[in-house]
């Protein structure tokens, strides 16, 4: 895998891991492909969970995530903007 960059620790040594080399996939080759598929499809997209640290291995788990269809952007917006309104008015009745 290439240009997966995995930030070194600060609380570590200074003898940490070169951050920007290239690293494995350790998958199957029919579990690559089945993300690859997915990927590919319109709207789909892999998404990170977790980072974990095991030893000299860097585990990520991931999930294949869909994205918001335009009403429901336009329904968290609307949502966003109320909520920010009514903590200004909150802090405004507070002073």
């Amino acid at each position: 895998m290439l240009n997966a960059h995995i930030a070194r620790y600060e609380a570590s040594s200074h003898f940490g891991h070169e951050p920007t080399r290239r690293r494995r996939l350790l998958l199957h080759r029919k579990q690559i492909n089945s993300l690859t598929g997915k990927v590919a499809e319109k709207g789909l997209t892999l998404v990170p969970l977790k980072l974990y640290i095991k030893g000299h291995l860097a585990k990520v788990e991931v999930a294949v995530g869909k994205g918001k269809k335009l009403y429901d952007k336009r329904e968290s917006i609307a949502r966003r903007d109320l909520e920010r309104e009514v903590e200004r008015d909150i802090r405004m009745q507070q002073r």
